[in-house]
Formats: C-alpha cells, structure tokens, sequence
C-alpha cells in the first residue's frame, strides 16, 4: 500500500488455488507482509480451501492452520512415519484421507487480531471480530466478537434483528463508488443510516 509498506493486499498476492481472497482485504506485517501465503497458511496440502471474503484486516502474525497438520489419533502413536520417507513411505495410506472439517470460510468485514490463530474447518461470520492472541477452533457467528484459547464469544456488536438487517443490506457488495460516497455511514453511522444509504434508497 502507498505509504504503509507492512500492508499489503492479499488478493494480488495469493497464487494457491486453494486460497480466494475478496477485494480490498488486507494483511499488516512490518517483516514479511509479502509472505503471507507460505508464512501464514500452514500445513495446506489440499484439498480443503481457505476462503476470506471482502474488506478483511487481518493483524500480523495471524495464522490459518489447514486440515494437513491433522495427525492419526486412533492408534498409540500419533507420529506420521510414512512421511519419513524409506520403507515407511510404503504406509502412506495411514496418513492420508484423514477426517477434516472442510474449508475454513471467513466471511467479509471481519477483523482478525493480532497473532491470532484460526484451525481448519473454522467458519468466521461476517462482521465478526476475533481477538488478538485468539485460538480460534468453533465457528464465529456474524458480527460476532470472539477472545482467548479457545476462543469463546464474548458478544455480539448488534442484536439479531440488526444483524438480519445488516446482512441483507450487504454493504460489502455496493458498487465502489456508492461506497466511497457513503463511507461515513459504513464506518461510523446507525444501521438505520445504513439503510438510508444503501443503493436504490
């Protein structure tokens, strides 16, 4: 970004068909904000996606753990041999189709603290605020504010029929420009002002 060299925004980036990243979603690292894709996605070896949608911030050091660090837990050990490689290789069997929990999905508008840490299969809803230093292991409800290991949550921003309404309102979705002309409702207003701005109003 134009004068904030630690962020940087992940769609131009991401080169892993199996990471979608939405427009304007971005990363802050003042080490390596380019890595984010081999630095910050781990064990991801497929099938399983990472979804992030639209207008995501995403603080430094947030990592997403993929179904490939998953271990065999059905047995005495849980170390994988058969990726030792020599004769152990011969029992990759073992070690792979192991359940996962599917996509990790997290929705758009969503803010993701400092260091946080979210595991495979998580769906964060939209709106939703995760905590720094939060492990993240159930799905977050829209507009959802979820802290500490394992992440519990902590509050909702709106009640629920706001968070009806804000959802099908969709800001993310509005055309750049009625967006630009209406940032101060997005950013600071009611979601009755909201609604007075939304297209077609």
């Amino acid at each position: 970004m134009p004068e904030q060299p630690r962020v940087v925004l992940l769609k131009p980036l991401v080169t892993s068909p199996l990471i979608e990243v939405g427009e304007y979603s971005y990363y802050d690292d003042p080490d390596a904000a380019t890595g984010f894709e081999t630095r910050n996605v781990l064990y991801h070896y497929g099938p399983e996606k990472l979804v992030i949608g639209r207008f995501c911030a995403l603080g430094t050091g947030v990592r997403f753990i993929m179904n490939g660090a998953n271990h065999r837990m059905d047995g005495p050990s849980t170390f994988p041999f058969p990726i030792m490689g020599g004769s152990w290789a011969e029992h990759v069997d073992l070690i792979t189709g192991l359940p996962g929990r599917g996509d990790t999905v997290v929705g758009h508008d969503v803010w993701i603290g400092h260091g946080a840490t979210v595991m495979p299969g998580v769906r964060i809803g939209h709106g939703a605020v995760v905590a720094s230093g939060a492990v993240v292991v159930d799905d977050v409800p829209d507009y959802g504010i979820v802290g500490g290991n394992p992440a519990r949550l902590i509050r909702t921003r709106y009640s629920a029929p706001d968070v009806a309404r804000l959802l099908a309102l969709a800001w993310w979705d509005w055309p750049t420009e009625h967006l630009t002309r209406h940032l101060r409702a997005v950013m600071s207003g009611t979601v009755e002002d909201l609604e007075a701005a939304a297209p077609g109003r």
